[in-house]
């Protein structure tokens, strides 16, 4: 599989010394990504919490806030200021649990949700950008690959108590 070439501008011991230090290209990756997915998720409250906030609430059914802070490895009480950001901008509401009225779900509004489709969009042409020299199927496959790693990260923190939270 063709994955495309390094920039010319690198030299090839460089590379070939680097290539097999994971978290020297994870960091580079990450650096990057950052760079250019933050001017897609600037504008929402908490940036990037706040777009992978409104990333869970709409992907699924109504969830508690505690259940938002498992699943994104946040805080909850660093999830309760995420959600209080986004409830004054109109974009999530907080509703009393059927099951249990003591808890509160989260559920995105239409406000929100709009918000959060320009943000993807941008997000993916942040995305595309980056993986531009790879084919369609390198992509896939790193993607793939990423989300397998990243939910066997997160159940290994879960299972030992720490948090998977991302730093941003």
């Amino acid at each position: 599989m063709d994955i495309g070439q390094p920039s010319s501008n690198v030299e090839s011991s460089d590379v070939d010394a680097l290539d097999r230090d994971l978290g020297w290209a994870i960091g580079v990756v990450s650096r990057s990504y950052r760079r250019l997915a933050m001017a897609a998720v600037e504008q929402l409250p908490a940036g990037p919490r706040g777009y992978h906030l409104l990333c869970a609430v709409a992907d699924g059914p109504p969830r508690s806030q505690l259940a938002l802070a498992r699943r994104l490895g946040i805080d909850k009480t660093v999830m309760t200021y995420l959600v209080d950001d986004l409830e004054k901008a109109g974009m999530v509401v907080r509703r009393p649990d059927p099951l249990d009225r003591r808890a509160r779900q989260v559920t995105i509004t239409a406000n929100g949700f709009r918000a959060l489709q320009r943000a993807r969009e941008q997000v993916q042409d942040a995305e595309s950008e980056l993986l531009a020299n790879l084919t369609a199927e390198a992509a896939d496959v790193l993607r793939s690959v990423m989300a397998r790693l990243a939910r066997d990260a997160q159940e290994v923190a879960v299972q030992s108590g720490e948090s998977a939270a991302p730093s941003c």
